[in-house]
Order: structure tokens, then sequence, then C-alpha cells
């Protein structure tokens, strides 16, 4: 007790509850000196996380330098550059594809801007005056692709497409909006006038994962390829590469549009896809083309009738091959109408189809015919059938009567008797009135003949009649002789 009291009066002025209890208070406890702040830095733990920084900075800095090398272009066209120099720019850009694929969430901020400034050094270049033959021209047999013309520098390319799409994959779309803005969007269009094939595929997969993910800009990615539609088609010398590249595109999101359609999605059918009929090129793009219009058909049947109309309105005069096209398209999007379009079409289509099976290019003239197979097509006839049966009657008897094709005259044989044998009593009353409009056509063909041999005749007795009271020729000698008139160069007897 009294060791107690001397050491209360140790520290008179301690608040009690501040006080070192007994078991807190140990005289014993030595104070940390630097040689043990020493040894606990050097401990294993704390020189782990230090390696750990300075090894993030080291592969930071191998990366910029990466960036920094990758990001001059070689044109492959320049004498001074060397086959070494592209090889050693390809072995970087893997290495730099390695790196970015190995960024799994994290991703350093401080290298984003230099490389996507990288990328677009090298992706958005300048393009040579495009070849004509090689964007118009039509491969035999089958294939419809345009002839390939390989890009020197896809050796290249090819590593910087896949490290913008690995970014795409793996950056949140918050920090992608940041690098991916309107000016490189509208960057990415403009690459589709490549001439090669395999990036124009890339291209593609580039631009649906951009509008999968950056929600925000897929009104502006629409409006672009609109605005890259509208110009191919209204710009008559333009030549473009890309345009069925972009048509797939717009497949994909035409498929994804909900029912009903807005305003917005139906004045791109009307203002762009169908004008895209129109061109000379047509048939380079026209298996997406269809496809666009048939996804629009298929959702809402009410718009088939603006798309026959407007087809009809652009249908060609002497490109064989692209009618050949357009009949199967209105095929087609028969299939996907129902009655109420097939009476407000039936006569305008039918119209149109009888004048391809009378044309003198066979190929038309079959794939017309064949048309008349279909039994949504010839259901589609029947709803205004008084109407198109004199039509069509009058063209097969055209074509039996004067076609050169014996092919086709074979099928309009064959598409008479299935007509004759559906409408037996108007097919007989078509005929008729075939045989009285020839028989009309012919009288009233001789009758303008006799209007112009009398027209003749008159002119002849007048002209005679002012050669005589012109002529001044005088009368010379005992008998008449034939002079030359001065003025009809006729002899006359004067």
């Amino acid at each position: 007790m009294g060791a107690q009291r001397n050491r209360l009066k140790v520290y008179p002025n301690m608040d009690p509850q501040r006080m070192i209890s007994p078991k807190a208070y140990n005289p014993n406890q030595r104070t940390p000196t630097l040689k043990c702040l020493l040894d606990i830095d050097s401990s294993p733990r704390h020189s782990s996380s230090r390696q750990l920084a300075r090894n993030s900075s080291a592969h930071d800095e191998t990366t910029m330098s990466l960036v920094s090398y990758c990001s001059y272009v070689y044109t492959f066209n320049d004498p001074s550059e060397s086959p070494s120099q592209h090889d050693l720019k390809r072995d970087k850009l893997v290495n730099l594809l390695s790196i970015v694929k190995s960024w799994k969430k994290s991703v350093p901020n401080e290298i984003l801007h230099p490389l996507f400034t990288m990328i677009s050094v090298n992706l958005f270049r300048p393009f040579p005056p495009p070849n004509a033959a090689c964007i118009i021209s039509i491969l035999p047999a089958d294939d419809d692709d345009l002839v390939a013309t390989p890009a020197a520098a896809w050796s290249h390319l090819q590593m910087v497409y896949d490290i913008l799409l690995r970014l795409i994959v793996t950056l949140d779309p918050t920090t992608l909006s940041k690098h991916i803005d309107h000016p490189f969007i509208l960057g990415l269009l403009t690459l589709f006038q490549s001439e090669d094939p395999r990036e124009r595929e890339i291209l593609k997969n580039v631009f649906h994962k951009i509008y999968s993910k950056l929600l925000s800009s897929r009104s502006f990615m629409r409006k672009a390829m609109n605005d890259v539609l509208l110009s191919y088609v209204f710009d008559t010398e333009q030549r473009h590469s890309g345009i069925g590249d972009i048509l797939e595109i717009w497949g994909t999101i035409i498929n994804g549009f909900s029912v009903p359609l807005k305003e917005e999605h139906k004045v791109l059918l009307t203002r762009v896809l169908i004008p895209l009929h129109r061109p000379k090129g047509m048939q380079v793009f026209h298996k997406q083309l269809a496809y666009c219009v048939y996804q629009f058909v298929e959702k809402e049947a009410e718009l088939g009738v603006a798309v026959v109309k407007g087809i009809l309105r652009c249908w060609p005069r002497t490109n064989c091959h692209k009618e050949v096209l357009l009949i199967g398209e209105l095929e087609e999007l028969v299939v996907s109408m129902g009655p109420q379009q097939y009476k407000i079409l039936a006569l305008p289509l039918c119209k149109q189809i009888t004048k391809c099976f009378n044309s003198w290019s066979s190929q038309v003239a079959e794939r017309a015919l064949y048309i008349w197979n279909n039994e949504l097509f010839v259901k589609m006839a029947y709803e205004a059938i008084d109407d198109v049966l004199p039509i069509v009657v009058k063209g097969m008897e055209s074509n039996l009567k004067w076609h050169w094709n014996r092919s086709v005259r074979e099928l309009t044989e064959n598409v008479k008797e299935m007509l004759e044998e559906m409408e037996p009593n108007l097919y007989s009353k078509c005929l008729s009135q075939i045989d009285s409009s020839t028989k009309e056509v012919e009288m009233r063909r001789i009758e303008s003949w006799k209007r112009v041999e009398m027209a003749a005749k008159i002119n002849q007795i007048i002209q005679e009649s002012q050669c005589r009271r012109n002529n001044n020729v005088k009368i010379r000698g005992a008998g008449n002789s034939k002079i030359k008139c001065t003025k009809c160069n006729a002899h006359q007897m004067c």
C-alpha cells in the first residue's frame, strides 16, 4: 500500500483514466531503433511489394516504347524501306498485342491515349484512286464478289485491327467512349472504301462490336452509314467498294428492330434502301440490299406496296442482268405480303412481268415466265384476274408468234395452258378481244396507208402544175422535144 501511495504521488496531475494499467505498462519494453526499422523494411513482404511496383513501371515503359515505335507508318512503296524493317514492326505489333491481351480488367489509363493515337495513325490513311475495273466488274459464274486488290501493308494492318478489337472487348463503355468518338467512327466508315476484302471483313466485325457496346453512339452511327449510302446513290461518279458490307451491317441492325417500326426506320427504307436499286452497279451488292428490304416487309407487310412501286420506278431499260435480279427480288417480296397488298399490286406488277417475258433477252424472258410457277404469285394475279389476264394473254400470244428463242416459246406455251385451265371462259374471251383488236389495228393501218398514198398523188399533181407554170423553156424546131424541167429535174413534153 505504501508503494502504491508513493507511485500516485509521482503523477499528481495525471487523469486516473489515462494512467497506465499494470498490465499495459512494461518497464522492460524497448523503444524501436533505426536498425529495427531497417530490418522490418527488408522483410520479404515489403520487398515483394516494391518489386511489383518496379516491375509494373518497367512494364509500362516497355509498352510505351512499343507504342512509340509502332506509330511510325511504312508505306511499302518507298525503296528506302527494307523488308527487315517491316518484319521488325510486325514483331513489335505482335508483342504489343500480347500485352493488350494480358490486360484482363484494369487497363493503364496513361497508355490508352497514345495507344489509340497509334491505331489512328496506322488505320486512317489516304487511299489511291479507285480502280474502275475492280469496283464495277463482277466475277463469272455465281460469285458476286469484287475482284480482290490486297493492301500492301496488310501484315501490319491486321495486327492493328486485332489490337483495336481487343481494346473494344476489354474496356468498359465509359472509358471506350472517351477514345472512340464521332471522328473515329467516321474514319472507320471511310476505311470501307478499301479494295482489300480482308480489311472490309474485319471492319464489319469492329463496327458491330462498337455498335453493340456504345449505346449512346448508335444513332450517330446509323446516320453516318445513311450518309455514305445516299452519297453513293446521288453521286453518279463515285465508286465505292464497301456498299455491300455497310448493307450487311444494316441487315443485322434491321433484324433487331422492334415492331411496330419507328418512323425513323421507315424513312431508312423509303429514302435510302429503295433508291439504292437505281445505280448501275447495284448487282454487286444486290444480295445484301434485298435482305435488308425483305426484313422490313417481313416485319410490316404494308410496307411491301411502297417497296414494289419503288422498285418498278427504278426498273432498268437496257441492263438485262439487273432485270433478272429484280424479278427474283419481287418474287420474294410477294411471299411476305397478304391479300390486301395483292389487290393493290396485282395489275402494275403483272404489267411489268409481261413486259419482261416479251423481252428479246432470253434470260429476262425465261426468268419472268418462271415466276408463274410460284403459287403465291398466281394467287396475287388472281386477285385482279379480270384486269390482269387480258394483258398477260396479249403478251403470250405475241411471244408465241414473234419471239426468236425456242425455249421462251415453249415456256410461254406452258403458262398459256395453265391459265386456260384456270379461267377457260375468260381466256377465250381475251383471245376474241385480241383478234378483234388486231383486225381493227390492221384496218387502221390500211386506211393510214391509203391516206398517205392519196396525199402523195395530190402532192405530185401540185408539183407538176407548178413546174409547167414556172418553166421558161422555149420550143425550138418543128417538132416537140423532151426538155428537162429546171424545177423538178423531170422530163416534160413542152
